[in-house]
């Protein structure tokens, strides 16, 4: 009997993208789309198949997806699993580039299509209630004293058709209580590595096999492994050596705070005590200054 092999996590945005960008995997994509935008999708373009290269200092932001529907509809759409407590700026940020992007001079206005940014995070974000909150932008309800009888029945609720933000939030999908399996919630099964949820969603959803078994293939090449690893330990390299730089930093500063307090007078012991640096630190920044006599 074969060994079975480890999945790859699907939540690792190299992961992620390697399976619903994989050529020939398009209809896979749609599915997913169709269960987050709740509408019918005919056909699905992926606008970035390609994998950049991972290097050092390089942002993993640019393993994200970018697709179009037959309709027009433009998605980026990118799997988070740290919080850099910068979503939703980044999510603008996204969202505005896709629109700017889009025209060139001279271009028609009316040539604008919608552009829908999707955040899958593995982590809470939002104060709500939902493990899929949908933002659009709003008008506000109307003010009593700006109020005109204009004989509006309905109001205009929506202030722009063009924009729209979903936000997929893991950690909350699995304090879900059970009721009925929608198809979004097929998918979050994937997400979340619910085994018993995948059996499920595996056999009433012919997509999510494809799905699967896309990842299974993935994670059955050593070369593969081998890349999801390498892009692990680069991630790995880079926190560190931004921690290392913090600490350096933070260093100095406490260095220069001792400074401060040899020239004010204060005691070696007292300066021990103030910042924690070691006898022989603080008798070598001594040694380097010209301070009153200790």
């Amino acid at each position: 009997m074969a060994e079975k092999i480890e999945r790859l996590p699907i939540t690792d945005d190299y992961i992620f993208k390697r399976v619903f960008a994989y050529e020939g995997n398009e209809s896979v994509l749609k599915d997913l789309l169709e269960a987050i935008l709740k509408k019918d999708i005919k056909e699905v373009q992926i606008k970035n198949p390609e994998i950049i290269p991972y290097e050092k200092g390089e942002k993993r932001g640019l393993l994200d997806i970018k697709a179009e529907t037959d309709d027009g509809t433009l998605l980026d759409i990118e799997m988070q699993m740290e919080n850099k407590e910068n979503t939703e700026e980044r999510g603008t940020q996204y969202l505005g580039k896709m629109i700017t992007e889009q025209l060139k001079v001279g271009d028609q206005y009316t040539k604008l299509k919608k552009s829908i940014v999707i955040f899958i995070t593995n982590y809470n974000l939002l104060k709500r209630n939902s493990y899929h909150s949908v933002g659009r932008m709003k008008f506000d309800e109307t003010e009593e004293e700006e109020y005109v009888n204009m004989g509006y029945k309905e109001e205009d609720k929506i202030a722009s058709k063009y924009i729209e933000f979903h936000y997929i939030e893991l950690p909350k999908y699995k304090k879900k209580e059970p009721a009925k399996f929608t198809k979004l919630d097929q998918w979050m099964c994937i997400f979340t590595q619910n085994e018993e949820g995948i059996d499920m969603a595996e056999r009433e959803n012919k997509e999510i096999k494809k799905a699967m078994n896309t990842l299974d293939f993935i994670s059955a090449d050593p070369k593969e492994r081998e890349r999801h690893n390498s892009i692990i330990m680069a991630e790995y390299n880079r926190l560190t050596s931004e921690h290392n730089f913090f600490e350096a930093g933070k260093k100095d500063g406490i260095r220069e705070t001792a400074r401060k307090l040899l020239k004010m007078g204060l005691t070696i012991e007292q300066i021990i005590e103030a910042t924690n640096l070691s006898k022989k630190e603080i008798e070598e920044l001594k040694n380097n200054l010209t301070v009153p006599n200790l």
